[in-house]
């Protein structure tokens, strides 16, 4: 799918979905985000990038942006009281809605300029980290977290500003 948004195109995808089993009673399900945009785009600092987030994230998402957005309508996620891991359906039809929601996020020019919105899909960064590093509160910026982001460095960022990796970029 792409959009056009000042001249610009920005198609994003959400699939693979994969169950991720923490331990015999904590599991969850988690999609990938593979994100590529036009290379006049100003919007997106990596042209090209992939990252696996899973619902409760999307569900975080939805609200920070809300939040910021204040009077503007956000469109929903999908929410399904009877979800389960066990059906392929709930599963896919999960991920054909999360997938609805960041189109249409992507078509909202105003939503562009959220850090957040650029952590989420750009960047490995926890939701914690997200939320620091969008208020200024790490050491390295929302531009190096994303450009670290892929090359197995978004976990060294901070000892290397600390003074203890050189990170290549």
């Amino acid at each position: 799918f792409f959009f056009k948004i000042w001249q610009e195109f920005i198609s994003v995808c959400v699939g693979n979905p994969r169950l991720v089993k923490r331990d015999q009673w904590r599991k969850h399900v988690d999609y990938e985000i593979s994100l590529h945009a036009s290379t006049n785009s100003m919007c997106f600092r990596k042209k090209m990038s992939s990252v696996r987030r899973r619902y409760n994230e999307f569900v975080w998402l939805r609200n920070s942006l809300e939040n910021n957005a204040l009077i503007m309508y956000l469109p929903q996620i999908p929410w399904n009281p009877f979800f389960s891991l066990r059906n392929t359906g709930h599963v896919l039809q999960r991920m054909k809605g999360l997938q609805e929601f960041l189109e249409s996020v992507l078509h909202t020019p105003l939503l562009l300029s959220d850090s957040r919105l650029h952590l989420f899909l750009q960047s490995d960064l926890s939701i914690a980290k997200i939320e620091r590093c969008a208020l200024g509160k790490t050491k390295y910026t929302v531009a190096e977290a994303i450009q670290s982001t892929g090359s197995n460095c978004v976990s060294l960022l901070e000892a290397k500003l600390s003074g203890g990796f050189d990170c290549e970029r």
